[in-house]
């Protein structure tokens, strides 16, 4: 073969060497197994491009298109088009706008070459008020409602389902207490604008205070906390850190004294006490380890308390930033906040192990306080116990659902180091465990399956904190400080009780989940019609209606406080 001959024999290029693999394979009659070879194809590749090829659906050369090759030539009607446009005084950029909505795409560069051929000048700068951007608006800043319209007015309200809280709201006298509570204000704000939006965010499930911007564009929403505006993230994060402890206590407290006339927080049945760890996502913060069910592990953490009334499943109590060597004695903090509130000490408590130790369990009693909490399980009262005849195992029946209704029982008395005075020590089995649980109380009087049974109803605590973390985010805000956590969980009971509020109106929803009721009913859209007697909240469409229309919200006024006691009322569309 001559020389040059390789550019045929191994060409370089995908498309030569198509062709070149065809060419064999057609003219030459190679098999498609040696040319798949010779040619770096597979056998099938050589059959497809050979069907492709008979079809005529296989191009292997790409044709020339012709025509100008560079840049338009602005002749003819297009140069006069400019000019006839640069005559009234248009720009470069302006002209080449127009003549690309005529049908002449033309870039600004093309215009100026055409004018400076011609010997026309640049056009004198323009003044700053003829350049840039249009204007923007000035932003509307939060502020208290100047005076009540004096013509009826429209607004529309995206989030109009919550204002089925305000009965609530004003029941408890909310913005007297936050008054109360010594919340800080601001020259523009009182303390229940700022407040009154953090829990409206809390209220919408907002699981930050940065993600409560999408409430700020809504106008109907800020015309019901009375402002014109609602306040932006930053001002609500930036006032979340001047909040004091102090404030959220007298918060909780004067809302279990608004709580009780209702029928919630009687504290009759005693309460469910919990620690909740909330972990923190950063790698700096100063907080100590604390184990995190959800993560099984322990880890850096906010720890908070929470406590809750048994009789009616409401929380009443909450801390946050709580220490290791605070943590035993938080119980004792509990019983003074709560005779502090109600001017009598909490009846039973019930807590897990690890909630106090045995020298906080001898204070109790000397403030006439009973407790029922669980005993670790030792080696020496395990063989203790395994050692007793079954005669002294009492069979016990459960009225509850579900397994396990009928435990075997065994009790007596015992002295723990720490406590000065005997504990009544329950056993049970027969419980779908392999040893015995122990429980341990200072309640001599009820019998023990009684108990037992009110043990097994401290779950209520555990399924009320996940229902918080589900409905209100409990655990989205990761703080390292844990001051702004405080506010967040104080903010979170107040919302859980203004939802069980509502829901105690509401037939069959009465133990609702908070998910439950924002799905149901809260979240809503509506129109607010505003008129020199009040606000009629005319809710956009849902199925749930007929709920709220037989709990009598369509026959509803409620006098609002912050509308100097313009009435509130609620209208359904038709169906």
């Amino acid at each position: 073969m001559r020389d040059g001959a390789e550019y045929f024999t191994a060409p370089a290029i995908a498309a030569q060497r198509r062709y070149e693999a065809l060419r064999a394979y057609f003219l030459d009659e190679m098999p498609a197994a040696e040319v798949a070879d010779r040619f770096g194809y597979s056998t099938a590749s050589i059959h497809q491009m050979a069907t492709l090829l008979r079809k005529g659906r296989l191009n292997l050369f790409a044709e020339t298109r012709p025509g100008p090759k560079g840049p338009r030539k602005a002749t003819g009607r297009l140069r006069a088009r400019v000019l006839e446009l640069r005559a009234p005084g248009h720009s470069v950029t302006e002209i080449a706008a127009a003549l690309t909505r005529e049908g002449l795409p033309v870039s600004a560069q093309t215009v100026w070459q055409v004018l400076d051929a011609e010997g026309m000048p640049r056009l004198p700068r323009r003044d700053e008020g003829r350049r840039g951007p249009p204007a923007r608006l000035d932003p509307v800043r939060a502020a208290a409602l100047p005076g009540w319209p004096d013509e009826p007015l429209t607004v529309p309200c995206d989030h109009a389902g919550l204002l089925l809280l305000l009965p609530a709201i004003c029941d408890t006298g909310l913005p007297d207490l936050i008054r109360q509570a010594g919340y800080p204000a601001t020259e523009a704000l009182t303390s229940w604008h700022s407040i009154g939006t953090l829990l409206l965010a809390k209220c919408a499930r907002k699981p930050r205070v940065s993600h409560a911007g999408t409430l700020a564009d809504d106008a109907g929403l800020a015309f019901a906390l009375g402002l014109t505006a609602l306040p932006k993230a930053m001002h609500l994060g930036t006032y979340s850190w001047r909040i004091r402890r102090d404030s959220n206590r007298a918060l909780l407290t004067g809302l279990v004294k608004a709580l009780r006339p209702l029928g919630l927080a009687t504290g009759e049945a005693g309460f469910n006490c919990d620690f909740h760890a909330i972990r923190h996502h950063g790698d700096q913060a100063v907080l100590e380890k604390h184990y995190v069910p959800r993560r099984s592990q322990r880890t850096r953490a906010v720890l908070t308390f929470f406590a809750q009334d048994h009789a009616t499943s409401d929380m009443v109590y909450a801390n946050a930033g709580i220490s290791k060597a605070e943590q035993a004695a938080e119980i004792i903090a509990f019983a003074d906040y709560w005779q502090q509130a109600t001017g009598a000490d909490p009846g039973l408590l019930v807590f897990d192990s690890r909630l106090a130790t045995c020298k906080i369990l001898d204070e109790l009693p000397g403030r006439g306080i009973r407790w029922l909490t669980l005993r670790q399980r030792g080696k020496t009262e395990l063989a203790r116990l395994d050692a007793l005849p079954a005669s002294a195992w009492k069979p016990a029946i459960i009225a509850r659902s579900g397994r396990y209704r009928r435990p075997r029982l065994h009790e007596d008395m015992i002295k723990l180091p720490g406590i000065s005075t005997r504990v009544r020590q329950i056993a049970i089995t027969n419980i779908g465990r392999d040893e015995p649980t122990l429980l341990i109380t200072n309640d001599l009087t009820p019998p023990g399956k009684n108990l037992f049974a009110r043990y097994a109803e401290r779950m209520m605590v555990e399924n009320e904190l996940d229902a918080y973390i589900g409905g209100f985010h409990l655990d989205a805000l990761t703080s390292g400080v844990p001051l702004n956590v405080d506010l967040d969980t104080t903010l979170t009971v107040v919302a859980g009780n203004l939802y069980r509020l509502l829901a105690l109106k509401l037939s069959r929803y009465e133990r609702a989940t908070p998910e439950t009721l924002w799905r149901d009913f809260l979240d809503a859209t509506g129109t607010l019609h505003i008129d020199p007697a009040g606000v009629t909240c005319a809710l956009n469409l849902r199925s749930h209606h007929p709920a709220l229309i037989d709990a009598g919200f369509a026959d509803l006024q409620t006098p609002i406080p912050w509308w100097e006691g313009r009435s509130l009322q609620f209208r359904f569309p038709p169906r």
